[in-house]
């Protein structure tokens, strides 16, 4: 289906996050998710033909697309700030698993099934490994705050993901005034609360690259995705996001290659194949 194409895109350029953070993790991150989310935003001007009414919704719309991006963002960059990137990260790809559970409660008609639970908890498993397989310790009582920011800003994602079908219909290139307006308070934000930094050309290149891929084209993808297609066989698609981002991250890292990888990849494809054919035996 097309729907899975552009969801598997989505993912797999948000993948390539997690790498370039580590490239460029000694920018500010609101200063580098500001830039990136206004370079990002340019991809609507081609996308809508250069109409600007294309980037015209109402304003609750406009309000749910900066509680998706700029929430998402804020609440996901205070966990990191409070808690070990890796348990925060772990906490924040439960948005998949939302997005299955919760679509009947946003989605008026659409059934949830438990084999579209299990599949979710199996993925959700396969993340797990794929995150914290390569022997990290456990969660500490310590950062709990953080790990409260965590799932908020999973709890942002899943709910923003699902309720852009319950608003009044609106072009993709709208996804352009999102970031656009979420990149301006990002920068807000840094100017509160972050010092100044000095960039290389090395640093604006891979900051490009950001803002094209994993923190634009990406958004633009998934709305595409999520009008339409299933969000309940989309949410466990996502489940690949970690895994994916973990073969990148030692591919470009040099780290040692473990096992785990092999049965987070089990897993997780698994569970996208068993919540397709769930999906496609209740239709």
């Amino acid at each position: 289906m097309k729907s899975d194409l552009y969801a598997l895109s989505a993912i797999v350029l948000w993948a390539t996050l997690a790498p370039l953070g580590v490239a460029l993790s000694h920018v500010p991150p609101f200063l580098l998710t500001g830039i990136a989310l206004l370079i990002g935003s340019l991809i609507a001007l081609p996308l809508s033909g250069f109409r600007l009414a294309a980037w015209k919704v109402p304003w609750l719309t406009l309000a749910l697309g900066i509680y998706g991006l700029f929430g998402f963002h804020l609440l996901l960059f205070l966990a990191l700030r409070h808690a070990p990137a890796v348990e925060a990260n772990l906490i924040n790809y439960l948005w998949p698993l939302g997005m299955v559970v919760l679509a009947p409660l946003f989605l008026p008609g659409m059934r949830l099934r438990g084999a579209h639970v299990g599949a979710a908890l199996l993925g959700f498993g396969g993340a797990v490994i794929a995150i914290v397989g390569r022997g990290q310790g456990g969660m500490s009582a310590g950062f709990y705050p953080g790990y409260l920011f965590a799932f908020g800003s999973a709890f942002v994602w899943s709910s923003y993901s699902l309720a852009t079908r319950r608003v009044a219909h609106f072009e993709t290139a709208a996804v352009g005034s999102f970031a656009l307006v979420s990149g301006l308070l990002a920068l807000l934000f840094h100017f509160l609360l972050e010092p100044a930094v000095h960039f290389v050309a090395s640093d604006w290149v891979r900051i490009c690259v950001l803002g094209l891929g994993p923190l634009g084209g990406a958004f633009f993808l998934w709305d595409a995705a999520i009008k339409a297609g299933d969000p309940r066989r989309i949410g466990v698609f996502a489940f690949l996001t970690p895994l994916l981002s973990t073969l990148l991250l030692v591919l470009t890292t040099g780290q040692e290659f473990h096992a785990s990888i092999v049965l987070a990849a089990a897993m997780i494809i698994g569970a996208a194949a068993w919540c397709q054919r769930t999906t496609e035996s209740a239709n």
